[in-house]
């Protein structure tokens, strides 16, 4: 596999677990106000591929934020107890904003290196032709 093949996969696949973060993050803030629900995270892993010596990473599995979920007091809440609190989410909205730019950022960065790659391809295979 060629190096530019090599640093068009190892992007694609950057783009792809950044993607996932994205997806993520907007489905925490979705549901930020929903009562109970817990901020959804993923980690990325290296692939290792026997039959290429490529850099690429994938979205690991998705991970429910275990720390405590926000009391919330309503007692007029339908799902509140006798005491009035019921458990809201744990989606901290300036952190989801954070991450969606960070995430956001590195996707723009992986597609500014598989476009460089490919025009480096392009331009290599022109004047190949010539």
């Amino acid at each position: 596999m060629s190096d530019f093949a090599k640093t068009m996969a190892a992007a694609a696949s950057g783009m792809r677990a950044q993607s996932t973060r994205l997806r993520l993050t907007a489905e925490n803030v979705a549901n930020a106000d929903t009562p109970g629900y817990r901020r959804k995270t993923v980690s990325f892993e290296e692939m290792y591929n026997n039959t290429r010596d490529t850099r690429a990473v994938a979205a690991g599995p998705v991970q429910l934020d275990r720390s405590d979920l926000e009391r919330v007091y309503q007692p007029n809440h339908p799902l509140a107890g006798v005491d009035g609190y019921y458990e809201g989410s744990n989606v901290n909205l300036m952190v989801e904003v954070a991450d969606g730019r960070e995430a956001g950022r590195s996707y723009e960065a992986n597609l500014k290196m598989f476009d460089q790659a490919r025009q480096m391809a392009s331009s290599v295979l022109g004047l190949l032709r010539k």
